[in-house]
């Protein structure tokens, strides 16, 4: 059963005090909890940016220092895997990147929870990365140029490498979810059950272990959105 953090019942306590004063009877929550932590780690993101966006300067400071070897990071991710053609997906992958270690960490947080420790999250992160480059690549090569890269070096083949190539296609949103939700869950259960036997002193190892580990989990889903992004724009496949 999901956890439900405080957070979540303040939430759901407001919105069904503001459906009763427009007359409307609401039972049970109104959001599910891991949609509130979600929304938590989006609205966190984007007021953290916009705070730091407003003291930049030519001499960074230790914050926009930060800020900027992240982006360096990402860059050097991208152009490793990509080449410097996938720089434009920077945007997109370092959002996608910073959402899921915040929702990571948001779980070791007192009375919070992760929301990629619910199987929604991140199959809704592993759908959404499945369509962007599949979306990328028919853009770049045509739709029919695209079923090409699925049909094998020769058009005799195609037969063999085509339902092989579909099928690994759509494995792919399915190990993305899986691997960070199993992750994420199991490190998150094993810090309650932890906390729940020997509380305080006990947990810190495991929780230092799940701040590395979510880290890394956010690294691995964005390397292989990487991957997943140069198969589907590279001219030979």
């Amino acid at each position: 059963m999901e956890h439900n953090p405080l957070v979540a019942v303040w939430v759901n306590g407001a919105l069904r005090s503001l459906a009763a004063l427009a007359g409307v009877r609401v039972r049970g929550d109104v959001l599910p909890a891991h949609v509130i932590m979600a929304m938590i780690a989006t609205l966190g993101l984007i007021l953290f940016f916009k705070l730091a966006a407003r003291r930049l300067s030519l001499f960074p400071a230790p914050l926009q220092a930060m800020l900027e070897s992240i982006y360096l990071f990402l860059r050097s991710l991208v152009d490793d895997m990509i080449g410097p053609e996938g720089r434009r997906f920077v945007p997109v992958l370092g959002t996608l990147g910073l959402f899921i270690a915040t929702a990571n960490l948001l779980g070791l947080l007192p009375e919070m929870a992760s929301p990629t420790a619910n199987l929604n999250v991140p199959a809704g992160c592993a759908v959404f990365i499945f369509l962007y480059y599949n979306a990328q690549g028919v853009k770049k090569h045509g739709f029919l140029g695209y079923l090409k890269h699925f049909s094998g070096p020769k058009w005799w083949m195609a037969p063999i490498f085509f339902p092989i190539e579909i099928i690994s296609q759509f494995s792919r949103p399915l190990s993305l979810t899986v691997r960070l939700f199993c992750n994420i869950f199991g490190e998150d259960l094993v810090i309650i059950i932890i906390v729940s036997l020997v509380p305080f002193v006990a947990p810190l190892p495991m929780m230092a272990m799940a701040i590395f580990t979510s880290l890394l989990q956010a690294y691995i889903f964005i390397m292989l959105s990487s991957v997943y992004l140069s198969g589907a724009i590279a001219s030979e496949h």
